[in-house]
């Protein structure tokens, strides 16, 4: 794999551990994987053989964005006005959509993971966790092998959430009988998919999860099994948290969804939750002091209404935070850098209301790269500094967008956001997509292949 020089960058938004700063008019070596080194007149020194020259005049490289959450699945089932989450609860919604998800094929799980990989690595985001719980019996156990098939075609980090759910329609969940799992099943699965895929070392490209769906729809036991499978395996825990689901979760079993998870031990510094927008600030201090982090997604908070995840809050109080896109059926896009504008739009909103104040916008920023890293358990991307993966994208700001905005790269995504793709995405040292096109793979191809598999099944 050759190396590359980005030369005369307009902007690099470095870190080396201390936080984001935009370093001007410096070069950016790439050496296989990683970076060797960011400064000045790097093209005037000696290179590495191999060495592929690009002139970066005017643009602003970012590190590479990193997805904490997502249904990639539900690519499948989106721009549909009729599944309006604005006049149903979170559960009466779940009862709704969990039937049409039971009808995907294999190949359906396959092309939807392509569609959504292939829109986040054109808005910058090169690496990914989906959070993938929903396996028809018809279609078989194979999905995550089939996701990770999709990331490996378009040259993505990925992050398998192997999901699922284990509890009866009968005894309380919204779950249909077509996609219960036990948790034998579940926890076997798990293994299986950590035993052939999973990869902790530096730079790897395929990680697993263990990410029972949430605690509303799954039995106790596999809350616990799954803590004790990913403590064994040293694996991420992930799972919903705090969307409407507490007061039914303490009906049941007398606490609310953190302290019940916590008393399962489904918490700490390897357990992140998407969501926790209704949770109190007790419950965040709690969420703090064991370590837990949070996956923030705010496009579904706008389709929810009443409450406004508390960001300010999370921040003083210390929890880890990224970012995620979540799943279409709730945001019907998957573009993180669009959720970097609106995580700090959204706060804005309720400002006044708030006991804490708005973070300032590069925080934000930071959640969607060296965040995501944190919740992810990875020390090696989120970053852009010597020996982190060269996992980054760049905008060219030579355009009427950007007229005003120039003196501020680190507040950009989050202030005035950036609507276009990126002019380049590059994944652990190669270049995956520039100038509008996946390199090495025909887009309209894989359109029309997707677009195929979409119309066997009647959604």
């Amino acid at each position: 794999m050759p190396g590359y020089l980005l030369r005369n960058c307009a902007a690099i938004i470095a870190d080396d551990g201390k936080g984001p700063t935009a370093y001007r008019n410096v070069d950016l070596l790439t050496n296989g994987p990683a970076i060797e080194a960011i400064g000045e007149n790097l093209h005037k020194g000696q290179l590495p053989a191999g060495t592929i020259t690009q002139d970066a005049t005017g643009w602003f490289v970012y590190p590479g964005l990193i997805n904490t959450h997502h249904h990639f699945f539900q690519c499948f089932v989106r721009n549909r006005a009729d599944l309006d989450w604005t006049k149903l609860s979170v559960i009466e919604w779940l009862d709704r959509i969990y039937p049409i998800f039971s009808r995907l094929t294999e190949d359906c799980f396959y092309h939807a993971s392509l569609t959504a990989m292939a829109e986040l690595v054109k808005h910058g985001c090169t690496t990914a966790l989906d959070h993938q719980y929903c396996f028809p019996r018809h279609a078989g156990k194979r999905l995550i092998d089939r996701q990770f098939e999709a990331a490996d075609l378009l040259g993505m980090r990925f992050h398998a959430g192997r999901g699922g759910n284990t509890l009866p329609k009968s005894e309380g969940s919204t779950i249909p009988d077509a996609m219960l799992e036990t948790t034998d099943e579940f926890i076997a699965d798990c293994a299986r998919l950590i035993d052939t895929y999973h990869d902790a070392d530096p730079f790897s490209m395929r990680q697993v999860v263990v990410a029972p769906c949430q605690p509303v729809n799954c039995y106790r036991e596999t809350f616990v099994e799954s803590a004790a499978l990913a403590r064994d395996r040293g694996v991420q825990l992930h799972t919903h948290v705090g969307e409407g689901e507490s007061p039914v979760v303490e009906a049941r079993h007398g606490m609310r969804t953190v302290d019940y998870c916590a008393e399962l031990g489904f918490a700490g510094p390897d357990t992140f939750y998407a969501h926790c927008w209704e949770l109190t600030h007790d419950e965040l201090r709690t969420m703090a002091a064991s370590g837990t982090g949070v996956a923030h997604c705010p496009e579904p908070v706008y389709l929810v209404g009443a409450e406004v995840t508390d960001i300010p809050a999370m921040s003083a109080f210390g929890l880890r935070v990224g970012l995620g896109c979540d799943g279409a059926a709730s945001n019907d896009n998957s573009n993180l850098m669009h959720c970097v504008h609106s995580a700090y739009m959204l706060q804005c909103l309720k400002a006044s209301t708030r006991a804490h104040a708005v973070p300032p916008p590069v925080d934000f920023l930071d959640y969607a790269t060296a965040g995501g890293a944190a919740l992810l358990g990875r020390r090696d991307i989120g970053r852009l500094a010597r020996g982190m993966a060269a996992d980054l994208f760049a905008i060219d700001t030579r355009r009427m967008d950007f007229v005003g905005t120039r003196h501020d790269p680190l507040s950009l995504i989050a202030k005035v956001g950036i609507g276009m793709p990126t002019d380049m995405t590059m994944i652990n040292g190669r270049i995956v997509w520039a100038k509008g096109e996946f390199i090495g793979l025909d887009e309209a191809r894989l359109f029309a292949e997707a677009e195929a598999a979409l119309a066997t099944v009647e959604l």
